[in-house]
């Protein structure tokens, strides 16, 4: 047997077409029904555009293991665009049996830094107290640099600037639920420790845009992210998580014709080297709930990999990317 905290799981043997390994089974690795969850407060950020009920069940994949695991008696709020779709995943979430529990979506364009401040500045005048939030926002695009109006690359808003702004904006409700002896976690799912070197001179990528530059520099602002909010809000939790692959429908939804055509193709192929979708939110849930105060990188299974290695940032690179985000994203 395998603990964590008070609860005990079995270690299966899992066989894939990739290896034979030990693992955790993750539906073994969180309890089926864990009253200290119970009346916990989860706000999921997911993605900017989802077209189809799928994509918003992947990327709200988080708050379906909450919601399964506290037979729905915890307070989760999705935030994302498609509103039909995620209160049909919210259908979907066991129905409360404690009072003034609810289940809830706010809708936001998360390409625009406003939309942030805004929903954020809502979300905090209701809510005093936050325990859990994640976010998980994404778009799988060819395309090159695409300014918003605000001058951020849309890429670039959805993977690290929106998520840095939700952060800021509502870190305060996340130390009111610190003070009160609750859990205060934050989880970045991106691409932890998968990052490059930085130019510092060169942040919002105005210069150099590429894709594989804004692939490497979003890894590496995440990283930094919960490097630096970890640095200077003691006590709480910051992750940034690597999901691995996710047998998802995101290149589907691409805005990419070859993308969507690959996804066609090699999915049926690549489907049983990846995680199922209901896997993958099991294993983020498990870092998120074991993790303790202060930063944290993990796996696409919910381990730790460390926060040094490999980790492209320094001092002078924490400094300068805190004050270029504080400028970028205030409206």
């Amino acid at each position: 047997m395998t603990t964590l905290g008070n609860i005990q799981f079995p270690i299966r043997i899992r066989v894939t077409l990739r290896r034979l390994f030990l693992t955790v089974s993750p539906e073994d690795a969180l309890p089926f029904h864990r009253p200290s969850l119970q009346r916990r407060f989860l706000t999921c950020i997911y993605s900017r555009r989802d077209f189809r009920r799928r994509d918003i069940r992947h990327r709200a994949r988080h708050g379906r293991s909450l919601a399964r695991h506290t037979k729905g008696n915890a307070h989760i709020v999705l935030v994302g665009r498609n509103r039909a779709a995620a209160e049909a995943i919210i259908q979907t979430f066991p129905k409360p049996t404690l009072p003034s529990v609810t289940h809830e979506f706010v809708e936001c364009d998360i390409t625009l830094m406003k939309n942030v401040h805004r929903v954020a500045g809502e979300l905090r005048a209701r809510i005093p107290k936050i325990n859990f939030l994640v976010l998980s926002t994404g778009v799988m695009t060819t395309n090159g640099r695409n300014e918003t109006e605000e001058g951020i690359d849309r890429k670039l808003a959805v993977h690290y600037y929106g998520r840095w702004r939700f952060i800021r904006d509502l870190v305060p409700a996340m130390e009111s639920a610190h003070q009160a002896g609750e859990d205060a976690k934050v989880i970045s799912v991106m691409s932890a420790g998968q990052g490059g070197e930085l130019d510092l001179e060169d942040l919002g990528l105005k210069k150099n845009f590429t894709l594989t530059n804004a692939a490497s520099a979003t890894g590496t602002y995440n990283d930094i992210m919960v490097n630096d909010f970890a640095v200077r809000y003691p006590g709480l939790s910051f992750l940034h998580s690597y999901p691995g692959f996710v047998a998802t429908p995101l290149l589907k939804t691409s805005d990419s014709r070859v993308l969507r055509i690959t996804y066609g193709v090699l999915m049926p192929i690549l489907s049983p080297f990846a995680h199922s979708i209901k896997n993958a939110g099991e294993y983020q849930l498990y870092a998120l709930l074991k993790a303790k105060s202060g930063a944290m990188r993990t796996n696409d299974t919910g381990d730790d990999i460390g926060v040094n290695k490999p980790y492209w940032g320094s001092p002078e690179a924490m400094a300068k990317l805190w004050k270029h985000t504080e400028e970028a994203t205030t409206a």
